[in-house]
C-alpha cells in the first residue's frame, strides 16, 4: 500500500509542479497604444436568460472598443422567457450597436455548437469572440484581443474567466475550484501542452475555424464547444494558439446559487473527459482523480491500520501544499487572494466533491437550460 501511495503522490507532485512552472513561464502581456484595426463578431448563444442578458449588453456597450469594429450576433436556443423581447428593447435604447438576432436551427446533440455555428456562418468579420449569456465583460476587453492579434498574429486565443462575488461557502468553493482549472490552463500553456479553455472568453480566426471543420466530429456530445475546438486547433497548428495572460482581459460570470445546480454543471462538464483527443488532458484529468480517491480512502486505510498517522497526513500535506503553490499564483493574477482563507476546508471537501461527481458523471445523465440530456 504504501508504494502506491508514494506512486500516486509522486506522479500527482510532477504533475501539479510542472503546472506551476509552467505558469510563470507565460509572460503577462503588457499593453500598449495602437489604433484598433481588428474587427470582431461577437457570438452569445443564449436560453432563458432574461436575468443576464441586460447586464451583458450594458458591459459591451461599455467597450471602449469602436462601434464601428464590432458586431454582436445572439442566437436564441428556443428561449421561453424574454429574453428575446429584451435584447431587442437593448438595440433600440443604445444607438450604434449592431446586435442581430437569429433563431438556432438545431442539427445536433449539441444546441450551443449549432447556435455558434450558426452565428459564424452570419458573421461579417474576420475574428469569432464567443463569451456565455451570464458573462460581464471588462472595458478593454476587445482593445486588448485587438493589441495581441496585431502584435502576435494568431488562429486561436484562450483568455481567462472568473468567477465573482462569492458571499457563501459553496461560492467561495467554487472560485477556488475555478481558480485551480485556470492556474492548469495557463500552466499547460507554459508547459508547451494545452488541455483547457474555456468559451466564455475566446477569439479565433473565422477562416481558422472553417479550416478545422468547425465542431465537425464533436456534434454527439452536448457539451465541450470550447475543448474540442482547442484539441483540434492544437492538432492543426499549434504554434498559433495562444494563452492572453492579461488581467484586464478577464471576463466574469457568476458560481452556482446551490448544490444542486454545481453538480448539474459539474456533470456536464465530466461527461465529455472520455472523449478528449489529448493524451495530455486525459493523463492528467486522470492523475487528479486518482489522486483524490486515494485521498478519500486513506482515512479508512489509516482507520484499518494499514498505513500509519504520519503516512496519511503527510499524504494530504504534499497534496494541500503543492495545489496551494498554484492557487496562490492563479489568485494572485486574478486578484482573487481575498478567498484564499477557504482553502483549507476547501481542500479536505473537494477530493470527495471530485469523485462523486467523477462517479455520477460515467452512470447518470444531467438536465441543463431545462433541458435532460441521458447516457
Amino acid at each position: 500500500m504504501l508504494i502506491i501511495i508514494f506512486i500516486i503522490t509522486s506522479i500527482y507532485l510532477c504533475l501539479i509542479g510542472s503546472l506551476v512552472y509552467g505558469f510563470d513561464k507565460v509572460l503577462d502581456f503588457k499593453t500598449i497604444d495602437i489604433s484598433a484595426k481588428t474587427k470582431f463578431s461577437i457570438v452569445i448563444p443564449f436560453r432563458n436568460e432574461a436575468a443576464h442578458l441586460e447586464a451583458l449588453l450594458t458591459s459591451i456597450s461599455e467597450l471602449n472598443y469602436p462601434r464601428s469594429h464590432f458586431e454582436i450576433i445572439m442566437v436564441d436556443d428556443d428561449s421561453s422567457d424574454n429574453s428575446v423581447a429584451l435584447i431587442h428593447s437593448f438595440n433600440h435604447d443604445f444607438d450604434g450597436l449592431k446586435i442581430s438576432v437569429f433563431k438556432n436551427n438545431r442539427q445536433s446533440n449539441s444546441p450551443k455548437k449549432d447556435a455558434i455555428t450558426m452565428a459564424i456562418h452570419h458573421a461579417k468579420y474576420d475574428w469569432i469572440v464567443t463569451t456565455d449569456a451570464d458573462c460581464l465583460v471588462p472595458k478593454y476587453w476587445l482593445d486588448i484581443f485587438d493589441q495581441y492579434i496585431q502584435g502576435h498574429q494568431p488562429n486561436l486565443i484562450i483568455a481567462p474567466v472568473a468567477l465573482t462575488k462569492a458571499h457563501t461557502f459553496l461560492e467561495r468553493f467554487q472560485i477556488l475550484d475555478i481558480l485551480s482549472l485556470q492556474g492548469a490552463t495557463i500552466g499547460g500553456f507554459g508547459i508547451k501542452k494545452p488541455f483547457l479553455c474555456n468559451g466564455a472568453n475566446l477569439a479565433y480566426r473565422k477562416d481558422f475555424f472553417n479550416t478545422l471543420n468547425g465542431f465537425s466530429g464533436n456534434l454527439n456530445i452536448a457539451s465541450g464547444d470550447d475543448i474540442f475546438l482547442l484539441e483540434k486547433a492544437v492538432k492543426q497548428d499549434k504554434n498559433t494558439v495562444h494563452y492572453l495572460k492579461n488581467n484586464q482581459v478577464i471576463v466574469s460570470t457568476p458560481a452556482q446559487s446551490n448544490f444542486k445546480s454545481l453538480k448539474a454543471q459539474r456533470v456536464r462538464w465530466a461527461a465529455k473527459t472520455s472523449t478528449y483527443h489529448n493524451g495530455f488532458g486525459k493523463a492528467a484529468g486522470f492523475t487528479v482523480l486518482i489522486m483524490n480517491a486515494l485521498l478519500v480512502c486513506l482515512p479508512l486505510v489509516f482507520l484499518v491500520g494499514i498505513i500509519t498517522l504520519k503516512t496519511f497526513l503527510y499524504t494530504y500535506l504534499i497534496k494541500i501544499l503543492i495545489d496551494f503553490l498554484l492557487l496562490f499564483k492563479t489568485a494572485r493574477f486574478f486578484n482573487q487572494e481575498q478567498y484564499l482563507p477557504s482553502y483549507l476546508f476547501s481542500s479536505v471537501l473537494y477530493p470527495f466533491f471530485s469523485v462523486y461527481i467523477g462517479f455520477i458523471s460515467v452512470f447518470k445523465g444531467y438536465k441543463w437550460k431545462g433541458r435532460t440530456y441521458t447516457k
